[in-house]
């Protein structure tokens, strides 16, 4: 039997939050239907996820192989390296903006557009790096909206840690994290370059005294897509298997 192959489509969603209007990529699977409820995954740094991660293609394969059920899979692009920032970091002027974006705007627009469970656990949210920082943040902000997270390479400072040891409902969130052995001199956006694996080994390890449900792996790489998109069909496959 050949592989049917789900489509993308663009959307343009305006945010009273942002006050701007917010690309979106849309993966519908393969013979999707308005009749069956299909589970979300929502990747910041979308258009990466799209091209450098292969998304689409890796969840037609799972898809066809019945490894996972079908999904949507909706990607937020950045505009520049500044835009991320603003957005995904936790100290960026719009973090919280961006936050109230997926969780009051993004959602209920996909609840409506689509055929979604409408719960928690039919929800994830996906991201590298920054990306994975900003997922995980709004999962703890929000864990009935998002019971899911991917996150590849985050990065965690004081403010990430502290949301952790706050959270007090683990049992909600599902988490995948993934870090590499070599990224102890990662170079940043601001033009410097920080050590990613300590911080990453102390969330970890605050994770695992708090008891969340996870999957935890430290791989042979550095911070970048060649090893995030090597990983994927891992993660996606975990997070939403049969």
């Amino acid at each position: 039997m050949s592989m049917s192959m789900g489509k993308i489509t663009d959307h343009i969603l305006y945010s009273q939050s942002l006050q701007e209007e917010i690309k979106l990529l849309v993966y519908l699977p393969a013979n999707y239907s308005p009749l069956v409820n299909y589970t979300v995954c929502i990747a910041s740094d979308g258009k990466d996820y799209f091209q450098m991660g292969r998304i689409g293609r890796v969840a037609d394969a799972l898809i066809h192989e019945n490894k996972i059920e079908p999904i949507i899979i909706v990607g937020i692009p950045y505009n520049d390296v500044q835009d991320r920032r603003r957005k995904y970091h936790p100290a960026g002027e719009q973090h919280e903006a961006y936050i109230r974006f997926l969780a009051h705007e993004l959602v209920p627009f996909l609840d409506e557009t689509y055929s979604t469970y409408g719960v928690g656990h039919g929800r994830a949210l996906i991201g590298d790096s920054l990306a994975g920082t900003i997922s995980f943040l709004t999962a703890l902000r929000y864990p009935n909206t998002f019971g899911k997270v991917l996150m590849q390479s985050p990065y965690v400072n004081e403010s990430v840690l502290q949301a952790v040891q706050d959270f007090t409902e683990p049992h909600l969130l599902q988490l995948d994290h993934t870090i590499g052995l070599l990224e102890d001199n990662v170079p940043t956006t601001d033009g410097n370059h920080s050590n990613f694996i300590a911080p990453n080994r102390q969330l970890h390890k605050l994770l695992t005294d708090k008891q969340f449900p996870m999957y935890y792996n430290e791989f042979d790489g550095n911070h970048t897509w060649k090893h995030w998109q090597k990983d994927l069909p891992r993660a996606i496959q975990h997070l939403f298997a049969k």
